[in-house]
């Protein structure tokens, strides 16, 4: 594999450089695409080649693709926020769908060996649990159907022009480097932003909502080596931890890894989401020689250790609100 050069979206932000760390361990060449409007310049590993931009920019990836030559594509770009979706559609749509559509198209003409898309377990909505990857997805929220969006997209350009895939839904990944200054996602990251600039931890509703955390070391390797596994070439697969807490228990085991004797909560009216949602892994184990390695507390305890580290983030307001009817008022302080 050496000397390859690979693309990868959102090489700058939380999972993508995680992922660029284990695909230079593989001997490839990654080339990461990034706006840098959720990631950090520092995130990039050296040896990368870190190219500023958005996959929106359709020229942009047109001229990248002729460049480089691409054996594969990670796809990782993307503005994750469920909840906040609902109130930015267009933008959604754009950096969601539209872009990766401008990557779909580069591929296929360019015969990409193989299209690697991390998409979300909020294709699946309120389904039964755990979710399944032979269940019909049937998302709640306008991410989700973006990413449902991209999934069938790059079903049909395999039937139409024979473009491999391996599609990942990976679920509540926390770790190093996410941005803990975004405070629409990512509840782990907000919470101990939270707890370093002396805040109450905000719960939506009562905090009975129960997720699986999923520790991004877990998933990374698997991510990186995937198009590797030519057996699991056109098939999705979750991804993630098995374990699951409420949010509020989440809340003890935070405090506990940022070593916070006393919690104070601030309960929020509640919001519009899946309250349950956690998926089933059996698939991802049969293709891949994947376990989670890391439970709660280990993966809490470095990621504690790196966020005392960096120091508390500013939580920045999105700017580019579309709808404001029904928005949770907290997403409008400053």
């Amino acid at each position: 594999m050496k000397n390859k050069k690979v693309l990868v979206t959102g090489g700058a932000g939380f999972i993508g450089s995680h992922v660029v760390d284990e695909i230079i361990k593989l001997g490839m060449t990654p080339i990461v695409l990034d706006d840098l409007s959720g990631g950090f310049r520092k995130n990039v590993n050296p040896k990368a080649i870190f190219k500023k931009g958005s996959i929106t920019d359709e020229k942009l990836v047109k001229d990248l693709f002729k460049k480089y030559d691409f054996i594969y594509v990670y796809h990782l770009a993307a503005y994750a926020a469920e909840g906040l979706s609902h109130f930015i559609k267009k933008f959604n749509y754009e950096n969601n769908l539209i872009g990766s559509i401008n990557l779909i198209n580069a591929s296929v003409n360019h015969r990409v060996e193989c299209f690697v898309f991390t998409s979300s377990i909020a294709v699946y909505g309120k389904n039964q649990l755990p979710m399944r990857e032979d269940i019909t997805p049937i998302p709640e929220d306008s991410y989700g159907v973006a990413k449902l969006s991209v999934e069938k997209e790059l079903e049909i350009s395999k039937r139409m022009f024979g473009l491999n895939y391996t599609i990942f839904r990976p679920h509540n990944v926390y770790g190093e480097r996410q941005n803990i200054g975004d405070k629409y996602r990512n509840v782990i990251g907000i919470f101990m932003n939270q707890i370093m600039q002396k805040k109450p931890l905000t719960i939506f509703g009562n905090g009975k909502q129960t997720r699986a955390f999923t520790y991004i070391k877990d998933i990374s390797p698997i991510i990186a080596r995937s198009p590797l596994i030519e057996k699991a070439y056109n098939n999705i697969f979750n991804i993630g931890a098995d374990n699951v807490y409420t949010v509020k228990s989440l809340t003890q085991e935070v405090c506990r890894a940022m070593n916070v004797k006393k919690i104070k909560i601030r309960h929020l009216p509640p919001r519009n989401e899946v309250k349950h949602a956690y998926s089933d892994h059996s698939k991802v184990y049969k293709f891949f020689t994947y376990r989670a390695r890391y439970s709660l507390k280990e993966g809490l305890k470095n990621m504690a250790e790196w966020a005392l580290k960096v120091g508390p983030r500013k939580s920045n307001k999105f700017r580019n609100i579309e709808i404001g009817k029904n928005i949770p008022s907290v997403w409008l302080e400053e």
